[in-house]
């Protein structure tokens, strides 16, 4: 899971909540997203690749591995560097956007991506990101992290997880998304944020 500096992390989300700081909402929705993973049947471990001191120190005691950004290149190189380091094993990449995700419904993504040999990917809400990536053992990862991301990881040859998954598919760019996942029933750290705020501000 990339985590990127909270200083410039979901730039889109900036004044989301009234009186909130930006880097407190984006911690908390990482938090909540590793929360939701380490509850997984099946997830054997969450890596977190950040150079933020802040995200290491929050992370790191909830149970996460913090791993370097070392080559700081980017987000898709930080995620080679990761998968590297999982010296061949199966492999997934998950956004640390999703505060509403259901533990439930991501082991049914990678239950779904265990059953073949390759790799395979699950789109966002608008259907043009990508929430989630895996790579089965011994397969590149080839992350294509970016804007139209489910296109470029399909051009690559991943296969798409077919399932609604809404909790998977809801990531939080702006605040009409947060708003979306507050709907769905947000993790403690994100829904304690909104309980102290304004309500999100409409648009996006």
């Amino acid at each position: 899971m990339p985590v990127k500096r909270l200083t410039v992390a979901k730039s889109r989300l900036r004044g989301a909540l009234d009186g909130v700081p930006h880097e407190k909402l984006a911690l908390a929705l990482a938090r909540d997203t590793v929360a939701a993973a380490l509850l997984t049947p099946g997830v054997d471990e969450v890596w977190v690749i950040t150079d933020d001191d802040r995200v290491a120190h929050s992370l790191g005691p909830a149970g996460a591995r913090i791993v370097d950004d070392t080559p700081d290149q980017g987000l898709n190189p930080a995620l080679r560097h990761g998968a590297a380091l999982a010296g061949g094993r199966p492999v997934a990449v998950l956004t640390a956007d999703l505060p509403a995700l259901r533990p439930e419904e991501l082991a049914d993504a990678l239950g779904q991506a265990a059953g073949a040999d390759t790799r395979r990917y699950a789109a966002d809400a608008l259907g043009t990101g990508t929430v989630l990536l895996t790579a089965a053992a011994g397969t590149p990862l080839q992350p294509r992290f970016g804007p139209g991301s489910a296109e470029a990881h399909a051009a690559t040859g991943a296969l798409p997880l077919t399932g609604a998954w809404p909790s998977l598919r809801r990531d939080v760019d702006t605040p009409a998304d947060l708003a979306a996942a507050a709907r769905l029933g947000l993790g403690a750290h994100t829904a304690e944020l909104l309980r102290a705020a304004p309500p999100v501000r409409a648009g996006g």
